[in-house]
């Protein structure tokens, strides 16, 4: 798989350039604002100066003007269109009508299931969802979720590019809505929201308590080996240790109800005057760094 088409070329869809130019991929970009397109190559070099990338990098990637001409030759399509059923709907009906007929059809989306999408496209056994974390060139984490049409060796091309690309595919089994990344968050907000607006703890503190405590260890292993190495036997003994306690916890955690208004201004409070996009660059060097850091650490185990 050499030509990648980028459907939609905002933050998520540059980011996605980045990955795929990255690994020496010819990658195809359209969007349906010209604007967009018009700064397309300020937008990727700064991308791959911020990341201390090669600037070599951006020679892969080509601005096309019309949907057609990007999709020419493509054999993966990275869509990345509004969180909208019905726009990503006509989106697909035209992707699967102009890809070439062994192309992949990949929706960055975080919150619609394929099969919603997919319906009625007579190609959707190619179709799945890719979903990145925001930004993808500095988190490689990307969750593969199919639809129940979604054909297995579609998955397993899937799984296969983003290896190439070092990005580091999460294999769905079957689709479920949030995925699993967002499950996940959604839970840990939850609980964060509902103990800050409880007076429980700051919102220094209780962003200090992640960022200083399981970010830590979360940085380079999951929760899962997290817990297999806490017992001097392993996961059975942790239970046994720690079972009925956390049991316990969870029957009392937060849920839905923590989303408030006024939670949501607790949190704004902590950060007055905040530049939403300096933060955001500063953020995105702090994320570069650590990714160099720890793709450092894995070249240097193998």
């Amino acid at each position: 798989m050499t030509a990648i088409a980028i459907v939609g070329a905002g933050l998520i869809g540059r980011s996605w350039a980045v990955v795929f130019a990255r690994a020496g991929l010819s990658v195809r970009v359209w969007d349906a604002d010209p604007a967009v397109l018009e700064h397309l190559p300020d937008d990727i070099a700064a991308m791959i100066s911020d990341a201390g990338a090669d600037p070599a990098i951006a020679n892969h990637v080509t601005a096309f003007p019309t949907l057609a001409k990007a999709l020419d030759g493509a054999e993966w399509v990275q869509e990345n269109g509004p969180e909208k059923l019905e726009v990503k709907r006509a989106l697909f009906a035209d992707l699967d009508r102009l890809a070439g007929p062994e192309a992949i059809l990949a929706s960055s989306s975080s919150a619609l299931m394929p099969s919603a999408w997919s319906e009625g496209l007579a190609g959707a056994r190619r179709c799945l969802v890719a979903h990145p974390v925001n930004p993808p060139h500095l988190v490689p984490i990307v969750e593969l979720c199919p639809s129940p049409r979604t054909a297995p060796e579609v998955m397993d091309r899937a799984e296969g590019l983003f290896r190439r690309v070092e990005q580091v595919p999460a294999r769905l089994n079957r689709e479920i809505e949030g995925f699993v990344l967002n499950r996940l968050q959604a839970v840990l907000l939850a609980e964060s929201l509902r103990l800050v607006s409880e007076g429980v703890i700051s919102v220094e503190g209780l962003d200090d308590t992640v960022r200083h405590g399981l970010g830590r260890r979360w940085a380079f292993m999951g929760p899962l080996e997290t817990i297999l190495l806490n017992a001097p036997g392993g996961v059975p003994d942790y239970m046994r240790r720690y079972g009925s306690m956390l049991a316990a916890l969870t029957d009392g955690s937060a849920r839905g109800e923590a989303f408030t208004e006024d939670a949501g201004r607790i949190v704004a409070e902590a950060f007055p005057g905040t530049d939403i996009r300096n933060r955001q660059d500063w953020r995105d060097r702090e994320l570069a760094a650590l990714d160099r850091h720890l793709r450092s650490r894995i070249e240097r185990n193998n």
